[in-house]
């Protein structure tokens, strides 16, 4: 079993890596093929750069002693348990989604509203599981100041993309998607 001493600066250094190659991976297999609509207005590049810049400032800000957690296992073991479930549910609701799934706002040929899954109860699973796996990597970090620098940027940038993304199924799907926006939420069930 690792240490604490041990186990803490390792942990965020292996989560910034996993979630470098998962959405690496992602951009490589997933953008939209010949038969898709682009309606990206540049929002994955302003993603790609506010996350990387925010990761890059989270650890910067993580070495500033006044914005340090109190010292405990608590924060590790609590931030890999929220990126753990957060890369679960960003990658249940890509491969739910399946072909419909772009890491560019796209709209395909035959493009289809789906509802069910986790896309029952909210919009934008994905996102919602990049955030929590955001938060995850915050709290491993040990800083609040960390976890501040990660997630009012990236909510801001996600909130853009899921601007630009609505309003292109808006116009793609019609009243059935903005049916489907009435009756869930963006985010977090129930409440966002």
């Amino acid at each position: 079993m690792l240490k604490f001493a041990v186990f803490t600066p390792l942990l965020p250094a292996c989560l910034g890596g996993l979630y470098l190659l998962s959405e690496v991976f992602l951009s490589i297999t997933r953008r939209s093929g010949t038969g898709a609509v682009s309606r990206d207005r540049r929002s994955l590049i302003l993603l790609w750069l506010v996350i990387t810049l925010s990761i890059w400032l989270s650890i910067r800000a993580s070495y500033w002693p006044p914005g340090r957690l109190p010292r405990s296992l608590v924060w590790p073991w609590l931030g890999l348990f929220t990126f753990v479930l957060g890369i679960a549910l960003r990658w249940y609701a890509i491969l739910y989604l399946g072909r419909f799934f772009t890491v560019n706002v796209a709209i395909a040929q035959e493009h289809e509203l789906i509802d069910s899954g986790p896309y029952r109860w909210i919009r934008h699973p994905s996102y919602t599981g990049a955030l929590l796996a955001l938060v995850g990597f915050g709290l491993s970090l040990g800083s609040w100041v960390a976890l501040i620098c990660l997630v009012i940027p990236t909510t801001a940038v996600f909130s853009w993309r899921i601007y630009v993304e609505e309003r292109a199924l808006s116009e793609a799907l019609g009243d059935a998607y903005r049916q489907y926006m009435a009756r869930t939420r963006r985010l977090i069930p129930f409440l966002y």
